[in-house]
């Protein structure tokens, strides 16, 4: 039996940099992946962005942290993970969802964050050519913009070793043996843990590793496609968002990243549960066509390659994240609804302030997002 302090279970967007700030406290911290290295689960499927734009103190809070620390890693750190300070645009093509944006502006203005309403004008300076029929206008958050999943992940992989944690790739948790109300060891298919902690961060596989131990967790995953163009010269900096919905999609999303390709993805409609990651047929015939619409300029760009991943989904949309009632052991870091990039680095500093300093300052997101709330409603920018 190998025993830790903590033991996190998946190196993904969550679990690296958790293992990077709590083995920075002086805790002996394990992670075990049953993939063959770190973020091959849905990190690598991410496109890079990161935005506080929100519509909750919890997620916010997070953001910014991650916004704060991304954008001073290579300064704290030495390492360049591709931080664009580029910003969110939504334009807005219709009345309805012009006045849905206003109403959640007045939220998101209570809660501190910069962003404001911004004229037609100042979005084709933002995104020089973009469709301007019907533009009515849109909000731009200048302080979110992206970063390079891979790049990150390896940064906080290289940092977290540094600080002598254990990564153990390649080994399936396959039991979570409890006495007493507690996880006393956590086996895989080749070896047996035990630790004083337990961090559920399975990504799309959390509910199975709930199971193990009889813990219920609402996150299914559904499946969504994106693509990468060949590198260009820059020509705009935000990531624009379009969350006009028609009979297949209900919005899509883009940027250009800091080596000049186009990044992009779409969010099908309805919801396609499962586990699947194979390409599709119907992907870039949907979104070539949705793109070109808003931004012509796009039209003669050759795409490289594109990929599918999951967001694991909670009823709500909603993270969830912390202790659960029945193992008074295993913390939770789940169901980040295709967020775990964006809230990956905020929520590892979070959970190491929660576990190692055992610090109150977070109750108010414990208390959001627990395993026990109602789950009722859905986030507004999902």
């Amino acid at each position: 039996m190998k025993n830790y302090d903590v033991i996190i279970i998946g190196a993904g967007s969550i679990g690296v940099p958790a293992a990077y700030y709590l083995a920075k406290k002086g805790l002996k911290i394990c992670v075990l992946e049953k993939l063959p290295s770190e973020g091959r689960g849905q990190n690598r499927a991410a496109i890079g962005g990161i935005r506080a734009t929100h519509s909750d103190p919890a997620k916010i809070k997070i953001c910014r942290m991650t916004i704060d620390i991304i954008k001073n890693f290579e300064s704290e750190h030495g390492i360049d993970v591709d931080w664009i300070d580029g910003g969110y645009l939504y334009p807005v093509y219709d009345e309805e969802i012009g006045n849905k944006l206003k109403q959640l502006l007045e939220v998101q203005k209570e809660l501190k964050l910069n962003i404001d309403w911004i004229d037609s004008s100042k979005i084709n300076e933002l995104v020089p050519g973009i469709n301007r029929e019907n533009l009515i206008g849109g909000t731009f958050s200048p302080e979110d913009g992206s970063a390079s999943p891979l790049k990150v992940t390896g940064a906080y992989l290289k940092l977290a070793r540094d600080k002598k944690a254990d990564f153990v790739f390649g080994e399936e948790v396959i039991a979570l043996k409890t006495d007493n109300g507690a996880i006393t060891a956590v086996e895989t298919n080749k070896e047996k843990y035990s630790a004083g902690i337990v961090i559920n961060a399975g990504g799309a596989y959390a509910k199975e590793v709930g199971a193990l131990c009889g813990i219920e967790i609402p996150v299914d995953p559904d499946c969504h496609e994106a693509g990468i163009t060949e590198p260009v010269k820059p020509f705009f900096k935000p990531m624009v968002v379009d969350i006009r919905s028609d009979e297949h999609s209900s919005n899509y999303y883009f940027y250009q990243n800091k080596e000049g390709q186009v990044v992009f993805c779409i969010t099908p409609g309805p919801q396609i549960f499962g586990k699947d990651t194979d390409n599709t047929s119907t992907f870039l015939p949907l979104v070539v066509k949705r793109m070109l619409k808003l931004y012509p300029r796009l039209r003669n760009l050759r795409i490289r390659r594109t990929w599918r991943g999951l967001y694991p989904m909670t009823p709500d949309g909603f993270p969830i994240v912390g202790w659960t009632n029945e193992i008074k052991n295993l913390f939770l870091a789940v169901g980040m609804c295709g967020q775990g990039f964006m809230l990956g680095p905020g929520l590892g500093s979070i959970i190491s302030d929660i576990l190692a300093d055992k610090s109150k300052d977070f109750d108010f997101i414990l208390n959001q997002l627990s395993l026990y709330r109602e789950f009722a409603g859905t986030e507004v920018l999902k």
